[in-house]
């Protein structure tokens, strides 16, 4: 068992798009309970449901040449957002990735029926703001009503000559497209990762270094300049009456280059809370960040909003829906 829940069979898996543009060495894995990444399933004394990430239909995206890795300019190239297929791991130990690769069709290919799978919808607790939930509901956070919840979708940047990467799932949006010619283009952007450490104010730390250098800076640097405060004490629900210690941080960032999309100012915070198993070196993690000084974002407190809305959902508060079938 791990951050929220019960144990898990299916295997850490990456189902890519033949190169995937701008996305590179990553074994994503979602969570258990609050498990985004590998590493979220540990015994714990609770018992706690491990969540399940919600399962989405792959997104269709263009595949880039691996021999030509693009230039990562503005933060911007690097990013990108995958349907995910089948987001597995703790958190724990699931991630996955959109896969698409139908070829041109025959003329008298038959139409085919897709039919989603079942999706897990759970109550937001801030009033007016949009829930996103892992998998099977097991766990979720909460974003501000502007945003657009994508809970089937990892996104992240490659790790570059100088920056060190990061993969995040259950993941939500804020102006998606903004910038003319740029769909990868955001404002903002949320998502639960694993850190490979134990503490949770080092993991909450690293995290926010790993998201503010490589979305803001070019994969071969300069680096953007991280400006970290004072770690902040913090807690995570894990069920009726049950909590668990966490910490966060948060990030002043200057990005390191120049241009109509790229801003002059950022945020980046997150919340991580151990494993609650001595022998498990790792924590999970919801990350949040927003671009500052333009209209419609996301400030400090609303950021620290979303993180401390991270919570585990009970069974009770969970709502099973299917998506109506579609053809293709």
């Amino acid at each position: 068992m791990g951050w929220f829940g019960r144990k898990r069979d299916d295997a850490p898996g990456y189902e890519d798009n033949a190169a995937l543009r701008g996305f590179g060495g990553y074994e994503p894995s979602d969570s258990r309970g609050f498990r985004p990444s590998e590493g979220y399933g540990a015994p714990q004394p609770s018992g706690i449901e491990q969540p399940e990430p919600p399962r989405a239909e792959p997104q269709r995206i263009r595949a880039a040449r691996r021999t030509r890795p693009q230039k990562r300019g503005r933060g911007y190239v690097g990013w990108i957002a995958v349907g995910v297929v089948a987001l597995a791991g703790a958190v724990s130990q699931y991630f996955g990735s959109g896969h698409d690769d139908r070829g041109s069709a025959p003329a008298s290919r038959k139409p085919s029926v897709y039919t989603p799978p079942p999706q897990v919808t759970v109550p937001a607790v801030a009033d007016g703001w949009h829930a996103v939930a892992g998998r099977d509901g097991s766990y979720a956070y909460d974003v501000p009503p502007n945003w657009q919840p994508k809970p089937g979708t990892v996104h992240g940047w490659e790790k570059g000559p100088a920056v060190p990467g990061i993969t995040l799932a259950t993941s939500a949006f804020l102006d998606s497209g903004f910038c003319q010619g740029k769909p990868s283009s955001e404002r903002g952007g949320s998502g639960v990762t694993t850190v490979k450490v134990a503490d949770p104010a080092t993991a909450a730390a690293q995290a926010v270094n790993d998201l503010a250098v490589s979305r803001y800076s070019p994969g071969a640097g300069p680096l953007a300049q991280v400006a970290s405060q004072p770690a902040q004490q913090a807690e995570v629900p894990l069920a009726p009456g049950r909590t668990r210690p966490a910490s966060i941080a948060v990030a002043e960032v200057v990005p390191s280059e120049t241009g109509p999309c790229v801003p002059k100012r950022a945020l980046v915070a997150a919340i991580a809370m151990g494993s609650g198993d001595a022998a498990s070196a790792q924590s999970a993690v919801l990350v949040a960040y927003a671009d500052q000084d333009v209209p419609g974002t996301a400030d400090r407190e609303q950021l620290l909003r979303v993180l401390h809305s991270y919570r585990g959902v009970p069974d009770a508060d969970r709502t099973t829906v299917t998506p109506p079938p579609s053809t293709r």
